[in-house]
């Protein structure tokens, strides 16, 4: 388990998702969990901060989809807070408008509501703000 972990970057969850595959008893997966945990082979925040990191820079995924992924991985609003001041405001908006401006020229239907809205739909899934999506919509529609 310390080779799992040390492999990349693991939450609490994955791992006891991962023990839980081993079939052992609960006093062994807590002993094992414990053990993780001391010798800092899991560590909350440091995996918070790596997920933001790698699924905003390689993915460019928006904080919305971020923050979902993260609670669904059971990682604390306030640790999740922190982990997203890994992504610089000006790098989030540059990778938004680098995104947006190529996903919209490779939309093949003509202008109009069917184009406007795949692109909206696109750049929600990746997990962008509303706000972000309309304005920057409004600037490529000229």
């Amino acid at each position: 388990m310390e080779y799992y972990c040390a492999y990349q970057e693991r939450c609490y969850k994955e791992v006891e998702e991962k023990l839980y595959s081993f079939s052992l008893n609960l006093a062994e997966k807590e002993a094992i969990l414990t053990h993780l945990i001391e010798h800092n082979f899991i560590n909350e925040e440091r995996f918070a901060k790596s997920f933001v990191r790698g699924k905003h820079n390689y993915k460019f995924w928006g904080k919305n989809r971020i923050v979902n992924e993260l609670k669904f991985r059971n990682i604390s609003s306030r640790i999740i807070t922190i982990a997203l001041k890994e992504i610089p405001e000006e790098t989030y908006l540059e990778n938004f408008h680098l995104l947006s401006e190529k996903h919209w020229n490779s939309i093949t239907e003509r202008k109009g509501q069917k184009k406007n809205k795949k692109f909206v739909d696109f750049l929600l899934r990746k997990g962008y703000e509303t706000h972000l999506i309309y304005e920057k919509l409004k600037e490529l529609e000229k």
